[in-house]
């Protein structure tokens, strides 16, 4: 008997969380969405998503939810950043987001492992890789963590990926360029980094439902420094996707 549709969103209400919800309803998922604010469950009930309020830092909490969900794939879409990536709030944001990745995909782990998930699919950037021959695939290296402005980034983004790899499930990594579009802060892609529409990087992460493997896939427009090959030959996805 094939297992029933449940998935667990981790960052529902994000901008690549709250279309993905609406990909996998439409497509007759059960889905469990997270948030920390009582004033956001109404948007995903809305779309048909039970909201689930919890803090990823509560690892006791954030592991009965998962368990009670049955979700077979859970979904890391976490992140503590501003929007447009606000010069006056970055600096406090990196930290904040570099622990999200570390303690944060830590304890989602743990969950996705107690409950017996088949798959976690985890949210990554394309962009912090060490300068060197481009096109940059997957196998470059990432940024050396003595980096003395992204350093810590680097090896935060190093442990979330790590940590999903090497877990008793499959793990999926996505590494996207710099989000643009509705609700990112940014209305067109930016030139100083690759860079994916937010509607091209939900379909990738819905796409890979169908990834069969444990990998990790860059995500980002047609562009010489980064290579998004990968993705597309194995789960057919294109930077073109828009959503209706």
């Amino acid at each position: 008997m094939a297992k029933e549709k449940i998935i667990f969103i981790a960052g529902a209400t994000g901008v690549i969380g709250i279309r993905l919800c609406k990909m996998l309803i439409e497509d007759n998922w059960t889905v469990f969405g997270t948030t920390r604010s009582e004033e956001k469950t109404k948007m995903l009930r809305d779309i048909g998503v039970t909201p689930v309020i919890v803090d990823v830092y509560n690892s006791k909490k954030l592991e009965e939810v998962v368990v009670n969900s049955k979700a077979t794939v859970i979904v890391h879409q976490l992140t503590d950043l501003p929007a447009g990536l606000d010069p006056d709030k970055m600096q406090e944001a990196l930290v904040s987001n570099a622990r999200l990745r570390v303690e944060g995909t830590r304890n989602l782990v743990n969950a996705a492992t107690k409950a017996g998930v088949d798959k976690m699919i985890a949210q990554s950037i394309g962009f912090v890789y060490e300068p060197g021959e481009l096109p940059q695939t997957e196998e470059s290296p990432l940024l050396n963590f003595e980096d003395p402005t992204y350093g810590e980034t680097s090896r935060a983004v190093a442990s979330l990926e790590e940590q999903v790899t090497h877990a008793p499930f499959i793990g999926i990594i996505l590494r996207n360029g710099l989000l643009y579009g509705d609700g990112t802060g940014f209305d067109n892609p930016v030139d100083f980094v690759p860079a994916v529409n937010v509607d091209a990087a939900a379909y990738a992460s819905f796409l890979a439902l169908n990834g069969n493997s444990t990998a990790i896939y860059n995500v980002a427009n047609n562009d010489e420094r980064l290579s998004s090959e990968k993705i597309k030959s194995a789960l057919g996805w294109t930077p073109d996707y828009r959503m209706k």
